[in-house]
């Protein structure tokens, strides 16, 4: 089993030390996904969710949180992202909504944690704007998609997960 990096030899969390680690191109894309009423599908669809144009919202608010991902999660490091994108995308016919976030930078850490972090507060954002509608949406999946660069190399979700 591999030794968790967050736990000194006395098993306390501490941050990690990145200060020898070699800088290079990293980049993790995550997705969350919100199960929602006919209702709320007709209703993003047509744009006429009483609080607002809810995607551009969304959008927004998953690259504040990818931003401020560091004051988040603990032991995160802060971060100087070098690009943050949200897409969202309504599946009419699966009756959902589908939040895809990719975060890149160049430095010495990973950014999986910053876009799990967009992808879940969009999803949030949407269940909030649309709750007035409807509370029985699931935000359900939220999940690493892949991730590149750093010493572990890259990473893909294996298909059909």
């Amino acid at each position: 089993m591999s030794k968790l990096t967050h736990l000194n030899d006395k098993g306390e969390a501490h941050m990690v030390d990145v200060g020898n680690k070699q800088e290079s191109e990293r980049q993790a894309s995550a997705r969350c996904v919100i199960d929602v009423s006919h209702e709320i599908v007709d209703a993003l669809a047509n744009g006429t969710v009483e609080k607002g144009d809810v995607f551009a919202t969304a959008r927004i608010a998953g690259i504040q949180a990818a931003k401020k991902c560091s004051e988040l999660i603990p032991l995160c490091h802060p971060l100087m992202l070098t690009k943050i994108a949200v897409e969202i995308t309504l599946d009419k016919s699966k009756r959902c909504v589908i939040i895809d976030a990719t975060c890149k930078l160049k430095g010495k850490t990973g950014v999986e944690m910053e876009a799990l972090t967009a992808s879940s507060v969009a999803a949030l954002t949407i269940y909030d704007m649309c709750k007035a509608i409807d509370k029985g949406m699931v935000i359900r999946d939220t999940r690493l998609l892949e991730k590149s660069g750093g010493k572990s190399g890259d990473w893909k979700a294996p298909p059909g997960k």
